[in-house]
């Protein structure tokens, strides 16, 4: 398997770890080339293999001196399991970097996850960004999510692992179809792959050429704290894609309802959490808040053109009108 990590040699990094086929590939991946690395590892207390895969990630982090980070847990309400456990893994992985200064968060995504998501998306009803949203790099708030193995399958991944003699596990609940992830793997994905993986691989890469030529402006002019302030581009479909960027480094997935109500009503909340307003040159994010504004700052504000929805903000984090300039 010809990888390249280069990018994140000489960086702090953290791996997902589970001890499954794609996150064990992953760390004697990494061994091999000397990128440096801890681990973080979340158990659920669902399976009763659950505890060995624990033991094995502690045997793995001390045989080869890395820093492990456990985090024990129980998911009382599993009718929404797939998305509260995805919530606590990284709401979890989001709290170890910040403490200790990560730079990165190597993920095990690899093609067939890539492409149920695809399959996933595109029984939604998705535009061109939602179906290939597993990308090698995602810029987070105070980190970057890197995904390196999203060209390679799962197959040749397990191949690898059998090769090399190194020891993984098989999460049982992976073959349980009331998970809809689970339903699109084995009914689709892992079988298309399975005859059609080097043509998924060249689509992918067209694919995200031609989402790279759409030239959506997903770097704010302006980033104060949580406040963005993107161009408007006097395109719907650009400037949508731009607030869904955006939203989703922020934790959120815009609907096709909230996007079709976002440019219509122009000044809108979403999610009862994040205020968006588009302005005939620019579009402004900013969480909700509901501060009281002293009355001279409501009327700088009125004055200066600033989003109704977005001053409580303002107000709130001392932005100074100065800082607002373009």
């Amino acid at each position: 398997m010809n990888l390249d990590f280069s990018v994140i040699r000489n960086q702090k990094n953290l791996l997902a770890f589970s001890a499954g086929v794609d996150s064990s590939a992953l760390f004697f991946l990494l061994l091999e080339q000397n990128i440096p690395f801890d681990i973080a590892i979340v158990n659920y207390n669902l399976r009763v293999q659950s505890k060995d895969e624990v033991f094995y990630a502690k045997n793995l982090a001390s045989k080869y001196k890395k820093n492990i980070f456990l985090k024990e847990t129980k998911i009382e309400n599993i009718s929404n399991f797939e998305k509260n456990a995805r919530d606590i893994r990284y709401k979890f992985f989001d709290e170890i970097i910040l403490e200790n200064s990560y730079e990165n968060l190597i993920t095990a995504h690899q093609l067939n996850d890539k492409l149920e998501w695809f399959m996933m998306q595109l029984s939604k009803g998705a535009g061109l960004v939602e179906l290939i949203g597993f990308n090698e790099f995602e810029q987070k708030e105070n980190h970057k999510i890197y995904k390196p193995l999203l060209n390679i399958t799962k197959e040749e991944l397990e191949n690898y692992l059998k090769i090399n003699n190194h020891k993984y596990f098989v999460d049982q609940s992976n073959f349980d179809e009331k998970y809809k992830r689970n339903y699109f793997r084995h009914t689709f994905s892992n079988k298309f792959l399975e005859n059609f993986s080097s043509g998924v691989k060249k689509s992918f890469e067209y694919l995200q050429i031609d989402l790279d030529s759409l030239n959506i402006q997903n770097i704010p002019i302006k980033k104060i704290k949580e406040l963005e302030i993107f161009l408007n581009q006097n395109d719907d479909n650009l400037n949508i894609r731009t607030i869904d960027l955006s939203l989703k480094k922020r934790g959120f997935l815009l609907t096709s309802a909230q996007r079709n109500e976002i440019l219509k009503q122009k000044e809108i909340t979403i999610s009862h959490k994040i205020n968006i307003s588009i302005q005939q040159n620019h579009i402004w994010i900013a969480p909700i808040c509901s501060e009281f504004i002293e009355k001279k700052y409501k009327e700088l504000y009125r004055i200066n053109k600033i989003p109704k929805n977005i001053r409580t903000y303002i107000f709130r984090e001392k932005i100074e009108l100065e800082e607002l300039v373009f």
